[in-house]
């Protein structure tokens, strides 16, 4: 992500330094000088040991913004090591984008941030190319434990649940090829990723357990009332209000 971030960056004639690890002090002192934005493209597990090489470097008006896909816990950290504006921001996409997809990118504010750090902000993220909307961080880690952390773990505990049944292999049908293709890349290469997501966001155990409320209106037979509720996926949402 950092790659791409950076690259686009460039694309953009913006003025910008790129550090890579191992964060050597001497490195990061030239880098930080006069820095307007520092953004901390790592997983949240390490947020907190890359601020604390960076952030003494830095100069105090700089804007300290992360891209983690969680934001509660990260922004506490930002907030914690760094006295001046944080802002977090999450793309909701990967290294290599589809076009053809929106490419949009929540922002969080810190409880300090000025409106001047925010708005500078989303003006870096909009000359990469992205769109931006803004939210709590509490807003987004719903929302992400809902929309990316439930969808590793049912895939997961589908997957596991049909594991070493060789007798199933004859009935495989379309459809089932299709989700076990769809959740290839997650459940292989990108397995690690998305454990660590799941771990690190503190409203994924409460997600799971409403989930596991509607399989129990699925085991108790009222299939109707489920298929309902999930049509609403498929009207047309041109009039919805987006955050």
């Amino acid at each position: 992500m950092g790659r791409m971030l950076f690259s686009r960056a460039q694309q953009a004639k913006l003025s910008l330094e790129a550090l890579d690890k191992p964060l050597i002090a001497q490195n990061v002192q030239r880098a930080a000088q006069g820095c307007d934005l520092a953004l901390f493209c790592v997983p949240a597990p390490v947020l907190c040991e890359a601020l604390s090489c960076v952030c003494p470097y830095l100069p105090s008006t700089c804007i300290v913004a992360d891209i983690t896909s969680v934001k509660v816990l990260p922004m506490t950290w930002m907030e914690s090591q760094w006295a001046g504006n944080v802002v977090g921001t999450h793309p909701l996409f990967g290294p290599n984008p589809d076009p053809s997809l929106p490419l949009s990118v929540a922002i969080t504010a810190g409880t300090r941030t000025q409106p001047e750090a925010l708005a500078t902000t989303e003006a870096f993220i909009h000359a990469l190319g992205f769109t931006s909307f803004r939210c709590t961080p509490e807003q987004h880690d719903k929302a992400m434990a809902k929309i990316q952390n439930l969808n590793f773990i049912t895939n997961l505990a589908y997957f596991a649940l049909l594991a070493k049944h060789d007798d199933l292999l004859p009935f495989l049908t379309p459809s089932f090829h299709r989700r076990l293709k769809a959740a290839q890349k997650m459940l292989t290469e990108d397995a690690v990723m998305f454990s660590a997501l799941f771990e690190s966001n503190p409203m994924s155990q409460e997600v799971v357990r409403t989930y596991h409320r509607i399989l129990q209106i699925a085991a108790s037979g009222d299939i109707e009332i489920l298929c309902k509720q999930a049509l609403w996926w498929f009207e047309d949402k041109s009039g919805v209000q987006k955050p």
